[in-house]
């Protein structure tokens, strides 16, 4: 289940993106045109890691797809992912990565290509302490494993995962073996967001 508190956010997570996105060697759009269609959360099982995986335009037909992590301190080491520092108006101070590079994204992703797992359950809230409210993902999103599935257990030593920046259409029937696939409003065919190669 994700949490999602109804909130301010300073700078906003596109603001944030805006800033950031022109220093990576994979955008090549307007920065100053960022638009998001859609959004999709894995859960934390400790409850200490925010994840979500953000689907936006920039002045043109690409669609890219930049996956963040939020935490409440900083992340040792991973000073090269860091996006930035936002201040949110329940939490205080998050500090937002591309979560290619945090271990717990990581983790969730190849857990749920694993086991045919799906984005986390959002639900709203208004104070830390408040009754919640479902809300639908704007991006649903699934793997194309089995439940019980172990690998998701072996991350460190099992597979090669790549992140895709930019998500076109992939039919059903690809070749692609342990993939995380998604969708959004007004997509015709589902997108290949992430590949796990077996070693």
């Amino acid at each position: 289940m994700a949490l999602i508190y109804s909130t301010t956010l300073r700078p906003s997570k596109l603001e944030l993106l805006a800033s950031w996105l022109p220093t990576q060697d994979w955008f090549h759009g307007d920065a100053s045109q960022l638009t998001s269609i859609g959004a999709y959360r894995f859960d934390d099982p400790d409850g200490e890691v925010g994840m979500e995986g953000h689907i936006l335009t920039a002045g043109d037909d690409t669609v890219y797809h930049v996956p963040l992590t939020y935490r409440g301190a900083e992340l040792a080491g991973a000073d090269d992912y860091l996006v930035g520092t936002v201040e949110h108006g329940v939490l205080g101070t998050r500090w937002f990565y591309d979560a290619t590079g945090d271990p717990v994204y990581r983790t969730a992703l190849i857990h749920t290509i694993a086991t045919g797992g799906r984005e986390a359950a959002e639900f709203v809230s208004q104070t830390p302490d408040g009754e919640t409210t479902p809300r639908e993902s704007s991006a649903k999103v699934w793997g194309s494993g089995s439940a019980g599935s172990t690998l998701g257990q072996e991350v460190p030593e099992h597979g090669d995962l790549t992140v895709l920046r930019e998500l076109a259409g992939a039919n059903p029937d690809s070749p692609y073996g342990w993939v995380l696939r998604g969708t959004w409003a007004g997509l015709k065919f589902p997108a290949l967001f992430a590949v796990l190669e077996e070693k």
